[in-house]
């Protein structure tokens, strides 16, 4: 295996666009997401549905063996909520290859299994993977464990119809791990033919250094240059990669939740990193991303180094 493939499954001609379902609003929006960029790209879009039969078995009081009824009931259901949502699919992109799988495990398990393989993972934000109940045993599991880039198609304000225009809007911090959501949103952004919004928030990972500052409400203008200077090194290799990818970027000293949110409002796609400093630290697994992938007005993408 070549190093390429090692490194980069997400980018192989063989992977798919995995798509979790579980028959509810938000699943469809997910599988019409999934479907126009599966379409888009020329990729395979993988349908699966994660039976769970651990918690079946939990739910009838801890048998050993879940009784075959009740397992035949549970396997026709998921049938056929993949087969629903393999009509929806293609609706919406009839030239699409569409494949399902029904499977034993959690749906968490199963998403964050294929996410090593799939071009991207793309599950809905409401319904029994998405609601605040099930946001720790599923849509927070995968985003938290799962590979590459995880999308929580989240609606918009007009309904579920899925937003056409508008930028991609990323979230920077100053770290080089914030390398795998830059090249995702050019990637999108170049892919949609549309222009591109570069967020740096710095005031809250800088207010140790800047504290005396802060606390008096007065931030010297040569703090400002340094945090423009830190956004265009971030950008400066992608911005000649993607010529043909407008960039606008706006620097804000106020933390990233509240701007990232009234991005997207307009956005397409809003695209965070898993980690990061300050503003950004613990993004996937704290406040800032469980905010967004529960308020946020569009969808978004969670992307990871590996």
């Amino acid at each position: 295996m070549s190093t390429q493939q090692r490194d980069y499954p997400h980018q192989l001609a063989s992977a798919p666009v995995v798509v979790g379902v579980d028959g509810s609003d938000g699943s469809d929006l997910a599988v019409r997401w999934a479907a126009e960029v599966a379409g888009r790209r020329g990729r395979q879009l993988l349908i699966v549905h994660g039976l769970d039969l651990v918690a079946t078995q939990s739910l009838l009081g801890g048998y050993h063996v879940v009784p075959t009824s009740v397992v035949e009931t549970v396997r026709t259901r998921g049938t056929k909520i993949v087969a629903a949502a393999r009509r929806l699919a293609h609706e919406v992109a009839p030239e699409v290859d569409i494949a399902i799988e029904v499977s034993d495990s959690s749906p968490a398990h199963l998403l964050t299994h294929l996410s090593k393989t799939a071009h991207l993972v793309v599950l809905g934000a409401t319904g029994n993977a998405g609601t605040i109940a099930h946001l720790g045993s599923t849509l927070l599991a995968v985003t938290s464990h799962g590979h590459g880039s995880i999308v929580v198609a989240r609606p918009t304000d007009t309904g579920d119809q899925i937003r056409h225009d508008g930028p991609i809007v990323v979230g920077i911090d100053g770290s080089p791990v914030g390398e795998a959501a830059i090249a995702a949103a050019f990637g999108e952004a170049s892919d949609r033919k549309t222009d591109l919004i570069a967020l740096h928030s710095w005031s809250e990972w800088h207010f140790g250094e800047f504290a005396g500052q802060a606390e008096s409400g007065r931030f010297s203008p040569a703090v400002e240059t340094v945090e423009d200077a830190v956004l265009a090194e971030r950008l400066a290799g992608w911005t000649e990669k993607y010529p043909d990818v407008p960039v606008t970027r706006k620097v804000y000293r106020t933390g990233p939740v509240d701007r990232l949110t009234e991005w997207s409002k307009s956005a397409q796609l809003i695209v965070i990193g898993s980690r990061g400093r300050g503003g950004f630290t613990d993004l996937l697994l704290g406040s800032t991303s469980i905010f967004l992938v529960q308020h946020a007005h569009c969808p978004v993408m969670v992307t990871r180094t590996a």
